[in-house]
């Protein structure tokens, strides 16, 4: 009887494995993942938010590339309220990679002056535990925003689930290559470049603006303001289900007759050819930090 039982035990477990791996991906999973992360910053202190969430690897830019555990646990306390809303989210197959993006309001006293407002960019990788930890936190600065922003969650086609390998990030080369490639590709033709390897819904950051959102206006955004760009890959990362991959590292951009440098990190995205697409991509200025 006793066999029985524990057979019986064993059987339960392993389709409960079974279901969980093959439930299809949610999107809510990394959504979620943000909205408790700004609960937490609400009740720990923005320091004790991001040390509660962050993956052991996770990095902000200060401005250089510096581990969010190494620069929140050197230093007393961050001081101000931090409420961030995430409006654009995707999660890869395999639910262990996504992303959010969204607004932030940032306030350091009880006067309206003191509110500074921007967007986010936030990198989240399940741990062996499957729960999403902050991997990349980038943001940027611009004035108070004219609308409300279009919420835009959307779950990956789970039709091609694909088992993971055993190195969960196997196809970093792939994605060096792309991101180096686009790079070499700026060197001679910003517009060119991204009408080559910009998705067609691409969302774009760049400090002092709000998001843009879609191709064409992107392009007319770079155009509009007289942008080129060099740009050098630090590194990427891309998920066991090769369809959403990031890259950050630096660039100078040269707008109007002014150069600055800049951090940067995009968000890629394989479409329907098997083709790397840059879904999002945001700049923050080095100088501003």
């Amino acid at each position: 009887m006793k066999r029985i039982i524990l057979a019986a035990i064993i059987l339960i477990g392993l389709s409960k494995l079974a279901l969980a791996q093959n439930a299809p991906a949610d999107v809510n999973t990394v959504v979620d993942a943000e909205k408790n992360f700004n609960k937490l910053v609400e009740r720990k202190g923005i320091k004790g938010g991001f040390l509660a969430v962050a993956d052991p690897e996770g990095i902000i830019f200060k401005p250089d590339v510096v581990k969010i555990t190494e620069f929140y646990n050197n230093i007393d306390k961050q001081a101000g309220t931090l409420n961030s809303t995430p409006n654009f989210a995707r999660i890869s197959r395999n639910a262990d990679l996504g992303f959010t993006a969204g607004s932030y309001l940032y306030q350091n006293g009880s006067d309206d002056t003191d509110k500074v407002y921007g967007d986010y960019v936030s990198i989240w990788r399940a741990d062996g535990d499957n729960k999403m930890k902050l991997l990349i936190n980038l943001g940027i600065q611009h004035p108070e925003p004219e609308q409300q922003p279009l919420t835009d969650f959307k779950n990956p086609d789970s039709t091609t689930r694909v088992t993971p390998s055993k190195d969960p990030f196997a196809g970093k080369k792939v994605i060096l290559a792309t991101d180096n490639s686009f790079n070499h590709s700026l060197t001679m033709s910003t517009l060119a470049s991204y009408k080559e390897f910009l998705s067609p819904e691409g969302r774009y950051y760049f400090p002092g603006f709000e998001p843009i959102t879609g191709q064409d206006k992107i392009m007319k955004f770079i155009d509009n303001e007289a942008i080129s760009i060099t740009a050098e890959t630090t590194n990427a990362g891309r998920a066991t289900s090769n369809d959403l991959a990031y890259t950050y590292g630096k660039a100078r951009i040269k707008k109007g007759e002014v150069v600055s440098n800049y951090n940067y990190v995009r968000i890629w995205e394989i479409d329907a050819d098997h083709k790397w697409d840059i879904l999002l991509e945001i700049f923050s200025a080095i100088e501003n930090e």
